[in-house]
């Protein structure tokens, strides 16, 4: 089946200063799936999934060559707030704001000028059903996000990162500071969401790749500590027959 795809790097380079990164990056991230990326630490994953949303402008003395596409444009030829509008961010840690739950996910609606009232209540409403948070906050919006959970404060954020209706979602491993009940429940949510979103998750847990992925990339760094991508494919092939040598190495767990 021909998949099609929302992301596209073209012999993408990323520099810090004279620290090369990630090294010609050449990868199509299909619509509607999973897409998980691994590797040992220092690989790359993170220096690469910042870069779909240019959170790495924010970094001094950041430069890049080559190219990435979303939709068919150059990121870098969209502004930037419209593309992290299209283009939505969950980070390792979850990082509610100081606000209440409604406030929240009711932010990113405000910013983009969105001001009746009832309206924004629906888009909450419907954010926090989305990340299978309704039920256990609806009877008290109007308290802290700080009150929940790890867990449940993760799937805040990621109901926050629906209210502005992105196509894609990155996700920075985004379970690994919760505990195995809240990861299960956000890997269930995961792929409740890849109906109606494209989802990109770096991820050191291989068997949470191999779990809630239909595409891996695997990641390494050569001997100038640049990160690689050495190889991309459907999930059960690269855990089950992968082409290169290495990555079955590190999949095996003789490395990283």
């Amino acid at each position: 089946m021909m998949e099609t795809t929302v992301l596209k790097t073209l012999d993408y380079s990323l520099y810090y200063e004279s620290f090369k990164a990630l090294n010609s990056i050449n990868m199509n991230i299909p619509k509607n799936r999973i897409t998980a990326i691994i590797g040992p630490s220092g690989c790359g994953k993170s220096s690469l999934l910042r870069s779909f949303n240019r959170m790495n402008d924010l970094i001094t003395d950041m430069r890049i060559q080559g190219r990435i596409m979303f939709d068919d444009e150059d990121i870098y030829s969209k502004n930037v707030e419209e593309l992290r509008k299209s283009i939505g961010m969950v980070f390792q840690r979850p990082n509610p704001f100081p606000k209440s739950i409604f406030d929240n996910v009711a932010y990113g609606p405000l910013i983009h000028g969105i001001r009746d009232k009832s309206v924004l209540a629906g888009i909450v409403e419907m954010s926090i059903k989305s990340a299978a948070l309704w039920d256990e906050v609806k009877d008290d919006m109007n308290k802290s996000a700080f009150s929940l959970s790890g867990g449940q404060q993760q799937r805040l954020c990621i109901a926050r990162a629906l209210a502005v209706e992105p196509e894609v979602i990155l996700m920075d491993e985004p379970a690994s500071a919760l505990d195995p009940v809240a990861t299960l429940k956000i890997e269930e949510l995961m792929e409740q969401l890849k109906s109606r979103y494209t989802i990109v998750v770096v991820t050191h847990n291989m068997q949470q790749a191999a779990r809630v992925s239909d595409y891996t990339a695997f990641m390494l760094t050569d001997f100038e500590r640049a990160g690689n991508l050495i190889e991309f494919g459907i999930t059960s092939e690269i855990f089950t027959k992968p082409v290169d040598q290495r990555t079955e190495d590190y999949i095996s767990g003789r490395f990283g």
